[in-house]
């Protein structure tokens, strides 16, 4: 299906107006939330883990150490940001030197361009870097090798490399495992178990994820609310999982969720591949009173205006839009409506989100009422 473009909208075929999305990221929250902003979406910030200072972390003064006690054979180095971390972290306890020699006197196996970008940085030289920017393809080219007696240090990216560092044994060789920097559940958690809810009930359109820590944090604030199966649940039907990465990705696509990745492991790339899909996939396209209709997230556009809307109405209009020039009838509505079909004056509520559906749309006759039966979109259908 390819998108079509939109008059009126900020960006034609790539534009997020009309659409939200939670974002979970901690570090370079602003910048990322700002990138989706700019092509029109509607930004939920969550962050879901915070970082342990390096220079307090006492497990990776510990591995650093460990590190110095003899040779290293291999170095593997998951990320820039957290290489460039450990070498200031040694610096700040005056290791610096010991062991950037050490590190020199290694061979460095760099996971994609920012690691390596970071090694070069550092004065070090690189000793290869797999095409495909996985850990799997690192520990790949390690295990095509004898590494009986060899001494290994793995640097962790956030979550421990658990099957990497195993297989690593298996085959013989010692590793370190060097625990970069470590995630701890965001201070304040309300915002993450607000967006568990969100994401739940369709509010969201799609959540943006930046490490695999945060999908992490994600499922358990769900998983103590009882919620962990609903929120699996919404990622596999029409709520999107967006994630930067492969790594990022694994603990969804491990328990068979589909997720959204960019080409490239970027910020950049991830809203532009957000901002591709949803505008294809997450949009339903129709006619009705002679009047072209784009329903998106939580926003109509409505012969190329963007029409922003309410829950209640934007919730009425999906469940018309399911069954174009059909009527559906008020007890239908009622069970859309925010609060559930129970809540008092239900059939009022129905007929206020409509009249105020109405009233966002501007031109009169997209929506009929058919009387003692319900509610239509004026489609070119004939009744049933």
């Amino acid at each position: 299906m390819s998108a079509m473009p939109v008059e009126g909208v900020e960006t034609a075929q790539d534009s997020l107006s009309g659409f939200t999305v939670g974002v979970t990221a901690t570090r370079r929250r602003e910048e990322f939330c700002a990138l989706l902003e700019r092509r029109g979406a509607r930004v939920v910030s969550a962050p879901a883990i915070r970082l342990v200072p390096l220079e307090e972390d006492t497990d990776l003064l510990a591995a650093t150490r460990d590190s110095l006690a003899g040779p290293i054979d291999d170095v593997v180095i998951t990320t820039g940001v957290g290489f460039r971390g450990w070498m200031a972290a040694a610096e700040g306890w005056g290791l610096s030197a010991d062991l950037a020699e050490h590190l020199a006197r290694s061979r460095l196996l760099t996971r994609g361009p920012k690691a390596r970008g970071a090694v070069r940085a550092a004065g070090l030289n690189d000793h290869w870097t797999p095409a495909t920017e996985s850990c799997g393809e690192v520990k790949q080219y390690l295990l095509d090798q004898d590494l009986r007696g060899r001494r290994i240090a793995v640097q962790q990216h956030g979550e421990p490399l658990t099957d990497f560092v195993a297989a690593l044994r298996e085959a013989g060789a010692e590793v370190i495992e060097i625990p970069v920097y470590r995630w701890l559940p965001y201070r304040d958690a309300s915002p993450l178990r607000r967006l568990v809810t969100q994401t739940i009930t369709g509010a969201v359109d799609a959540v943006a994820f930046t490490s695999a820590p945060a999908v992490h944090a994600m499922l358990r604030s769900a998983r103590a609310d009882g919620l962990e199966d609903s929120l699996l649940a919404a990622f596999s039907g029409a709520v999107v999982a967006a994630c930067v990465g492969p790594v990022t990705g694994e603990p969804l696509t491990s328990r068979g969720i589909r997720t959204l990745q960019p080409e490239r492991a970027r910020l950049g790339a991830l809203a532009r591949a957000l901002a591709r899909h949803l505008p294809e996939f997450g949009v339903t396209r129709l006619v009705a009173g002679g009047h072209r209709l784009e329903i998106r997230g939580h926003a109509v556009v409505v012969d190329g205006e963007l029409k922003p809307l309410p829950p209640a109405p934007m919730a009425v209009l999906k469940r018309l839009a399911d069954k174009p020039g059909h009527v559906v009838p008020r007890a239908d509505l009622r069970t859309v409506l925010p609060g559930g079909p129970n809540r008092d004056s239900a059939e009022h509520a129905v007929e206020m989100a409509i009249t105020r559906l109405r009233r966002a749309l501007g031109p009169a006759g997209i929506v009929e009422t058919v009387v003692k039966r319900g509610y239509r979109l004026a489609c070119q259908r004939p009744l049933p």
